[in-house]
């Protein structure tokens, strides 16, 4: 059989109740929607983490994040690159025989010609390699040339060059990756996909604007599916589609708060909770999967690249360093198998801690360390800025700061939820299961020990 294409889409920020099949219809998605209906919808998909560029990490490399040094989201202290030892997705499908392309957000290097996405597997890239960027007035480059603002909306532009790249590869397997600044900061969007969320009263201004971006995305999603269709490659594509981590809740005050729905879950982006980090997953391949399912099996994504890989018939080289995911293919297919259960999460600024915003899942158990509060820097958030407005700016990442500077405060007491009976998180069993919380947090401490000592042994790894 001819090689699958592949076209993997990730939203940025878009949280398990932004789909308006799981919200009751606030939103707008009804191409995702139909999507998951027609093919298969996983309802117990994680994150790697409940930040960006950690999560992208993962998802390209099928290891933990903490392993590869992408650790943390500013840009100008370099805490977000990929490290140079680790092989990606692309690398592994173009070296199979597979044109490669990036359409969108890159965050696994922002500065440093080693680490553009054209060092790292990707054909093509067209898009912007920092954390986010602005919706009517972007800097975003194509293959290194900076490309001057048009006029159009970024997500409308993002598709039409996802859109040409499909068009001009349709002879030969392609992997596209499609990874939208939808609906991260800053809150823009079209009046008319705004409109119908405003005019309902039911959402403040900046969620009805949230709304509208999502709305668009849906739209321009659809358009890229239509294409394929229209190509012939309708059949044998697989898409996925899915988001880096859970709903931001930003916002002050009631006017600009994106506080919404999320299915109940507790916490939300950059928290370890299971807002933060179970998402939803939409897979739809004709020729490759049944559809019409929903799947509850957990799956983690790191799993997604050995998963891809066997569902493209490519083999992982030998000399790749080890995996953390596992093929869950048969899994997907119903063909038995096994999914691993036992899994870790863990962010924080700056530098990675052991016990401040770290979890543990282990079958129906989760053991979590809460986030506490830490230092800010407003000189970082003042350079988060100036790099997406001026880019040319910026050349080399900037010192990183002392840790000693950002210590957090005196770690919380652990955590316990059996998600099995309390998928919410509301009811802790820390102190009611005492030898159940000892053992995972042992566990979990081991694992910390293990993943930050590989993560130190990369050559190029920042936060020493």
């Amino acid at each position: 059989m001819t090689r699958p294409n592949v076209i993997l889409i990730l939203a940025d920020d878009m949280g398990y109740g932004d789909l308006s099949l799981f919200n009751g219809g606030l939103s707008q998605t009804s191409v995702l929607d139909e999507l998951a209906a027609q093919g298969l919808c996983l309802t117990q998909h994680y994150s790697a983490s409940p930040v960006c560029n950690p999560s992208r990490a993962s998802l390209l490399t099928g290891r933990y994040a903490h392993r590869t040094g992408s650790i943390d989201t500013w840009d100008h202290l370099g805490g977000e690159r990929l490290s140079l030892r680790e092989r990606t997705l692309a690398d592994i499908l173009k070296h199979a025989g597979y044109a490669t392309g990036l359409v969108g957000k890159w965050h696994n290097g922002t500065m440093g010609d080693a680490y553009h996405p054209m060092r790292r597997g990707f054909d093509e890239f067209f898009g912007f390699r920092g954390g986010w960027q602005f919706y009517f007035d972007s800097r975003i480059e194509r293959n290194g040339v900076p490309v001057q603002p048009d006029g159009r909306y970024l997500t409308d532009r993002l598709t039409d060059e996802a859109v040409d790249f499909v068009r001009r590869h349709q002879k030969e397997p392609f992997f596209l990756h499609l990874a939208y600044n939808c609906p991260h900061f800053p809150i823009e969007a079209p009046p008319e996909d705004v409109l119908p969320f405003a005019q309902n009263g039911r959402f403040n201004p900046a969620v009805s604007t949230l709304y509208g971006m999502i709305r668009n995305m849906d739209q321009n999603i659809g358009r890229l599916c239509d294409t394929i269709k229209q190509l012939g490659l309708h059949n044998n594509t697989i898409v996925l589609f899915t988001s880096d981590n859970g709903p931001d809740f930003g916002g002050s005050d009631p006017q600009h708060s994106l506080r919404r729905f999320n299915c109940n879950y507790n916490g939300a982006k950059t928290l370890v909770y299971e807002g933060g980090i179970r998402l939803p997953m939409i897979l739809y391949w004709p020729d490759g999967l049944s559809g019409r399912r929903q799947l509850d099996a957990m799956v983690h994504m790191s799993d997604w690249l050995p998963t891809i890989l066997a569902m493209a018939g490519v083999a992982l080289p030998q000399d790749n360093l080890p995996l953390d995911g596992w093929n869950v293919l048969p899994v997907l297919r119903g063909e038995g198998g096994k999914v691993n259960t036992r899994r870790y999460w863990q962010w924080n600024r700056y530098y990675p801690q052991r016990d401040c915003n770290i979890a543990m899942r282990d079958g129906d158990w989760k053991l979590l360390r809460p986030l506490t509060p830490q230092p800010s820097r407003r000189l970082d958030e003042q350079m988060d800025m100036a790099l997406r407005r001026e880019p040319e700016n910026f050349q080399s990442t900037v010192a990183v700061p002392l840790r000693s500077e950002l210590a957090y405060s005196r770690p919380m007491p652990p955590e316990l939820y059996n998600l099995r009976q309390d998928p919410h998180e509301r009811c802790n069993l820390a102190v009611e299961k005492p030898e159940i919380c000892a053992a995972m947090l042992r566990e979990l401490e081991a694992w910390f020990e293990e993943v930050e000592a590989d993560r130190r042994s990369c050559p190029d790894a920042i936060f020493k």
